[in-house]
């Protein structure tokens, strides 16, 4: 990529991390362990690892029952994972790249199920922990994407109060 910054770099090479931890993990839930088969299995104390196929959007809001919706999602997925590439290339602030690399990488990981498998693989189960407050099953790459996102808020609030800083700086020197 032409413009590449060493940020950018690490946002991607982040990515491709998140790719190969997200779908390690789901090999192993799927075929060494056979969760399927097992359903529900306690891990330690509130954590489980419950099968849950996800074939709708980040922890199955808008169910996707028809496959022609299953590729529209991959294809936006895809597309969401080009435009954050574009995006990082240049990157400057350690935070965003970081931000970037894992909602990239969490996105590309569940698409991989969703073109192969039909259907995201979710299976880490936190619900009794939460007691109610977190009802969802999720994924390495679905915790990718909620890091990042949560890391990008930070980043652009950050960001924000930086060049609020700036801007009232420069109102003050031109008073002086």
């Amino acid at each position: 990529m032409n413009g590449l910054t060493r940020l950018g770099r690490m946002a991607l090479i982040l990515a491709a991390a998140v790719i190969v931890a997200d779908q390690a993990v789901k090999w192993w839930i799927l075929s060494a362990l056979n969760l399927p088969l097992l359903g529900s299995q306690q891990v330690a104390g509130p954590f489980y690892l419950s099968m849950v196929w996800n074939a709708g959007v980040s922890f199955g809001f808008l169910k996707a029952e028809h496959d022609l919706v299953r590729w529209l999602l991959a294809a936006f997925s895809i597309s969401v994972a080009v435009i954050l590439a574009l995006w990082v290339r240049r990157a400057e602030r350690p935070l965003f790249a970081v931000a970037v690399g894992l909602v990239m990488g969490g996105a590309v990981g569940n698409v991989i199920d969703r073109i192969r498998l039909g259907a995201v693989a979710d299976f880490i189960d936190v619900r009794a922990l939460t007691v109610g407050l977190f009802p969802w099953i999720f994924n390495v790459a679905d915790a990718a994407i909620s890091v990042g996102v949560f890391l990008l808020l930070i980043d652009m609030l950050r960001q924000d109060g930086r060049e609020r800083a700036k801007a009232a700086d420069a109102v003050g020197g031109d008073a002086a």
